[in-house]
């Protein structure tokens, strides 16, 4: 059987695809199960509900976030490789959006209303690391999965101890953006300039306490 080989328009139909599907419709995910699926609702205070649905708010931008930078360090990957190895975490990463959107609904509140923001600047983030190079492109995924890491601590210190459905769902994000982390540092990712990773910080910090609130 022989592999089709894309042209630029079809893969520009494509990621358009992938981005209305992350912002507006239902995106493609894997065959992996939903770590919070068969666990039973816990018996949360009205501020504990409220905590969580704006953490889980938050961890669903940053996933709408980490599809438009997949998105666009695909489209501008060089080696097909590293394109796959972009796409295949873009996948992966819809996991996570469609297990925080379902959470979102379940604790009663909503996604971010900034989301097309957060993706098509993400989207032009990933671009231009990819323009700058596979290595760099890698490094930047590294970095960012890294923070990401960093963040879900955060969350999982905050949440209730008794909120057992959206700590799965955390734990499990954890552990999949450190694989990708790892992988892409293996794949080649170059270390970034420390104000390269500040920026980085700033940027990340922006969104999520914007995404906390609206």
């Amino acid at each position: 059987m022989s592999t089709r080989n894309y042209t630029l328009p079809d893969r520009l139909v494509m990621h358009l695809d992938t981005g209305l599907r992350t912002l507006f419709g239902k995106p493609r995910v894997t065959e992996r199960h939903d770590p919070a699926a068969d666990i039973p609702e816990a018996d949360l205070s009205e501020a504990e509900r409220e905590l969580a649905g704006r953490l889980m708010r938050i961890n669903h931008s940053g996933e709408v976030a980490a599809q438009g930078l997949y998105e666009g360090q695909a489209l501008t990957a060089k080696l097909p490789e590293v394109r796959e190895k972009m796409e295949r975490a873009a996948l992966e990463e819809n996991d996570h959006l469609d297990w925080c959107e379902r959470r979102i609904e379940e604790l009663g509140s909503h996604k971010s209303y900034l989301n097309p923001l957060w993706y098509t600047g993400s989207l032009a983030i990933g671009a231009l690391a990819g323009l700058a190079g596979d290595r760099w492109s890698l490094g930047f995924v590294n970095e960012t999965e890294k923070q990401v890491v960093r963040h879900l601590d955060e969350h999982l210190a905050k949440i209730s101890e008794k909120d057992r459905k959206t700590r799965a769902i955390l734990e499990q994000m954890k552990i999949d953006e450190a694989h990708h982390a790892t992988t892409a540092l293996h794949a080649g990712g170059a270390e970034l300039p420390g104000p390269v990773k500040l920026m980085m910080k700033l940027t990340a910090k922006v969104m999520t306490k914007t995404a906390y609130w609206v």
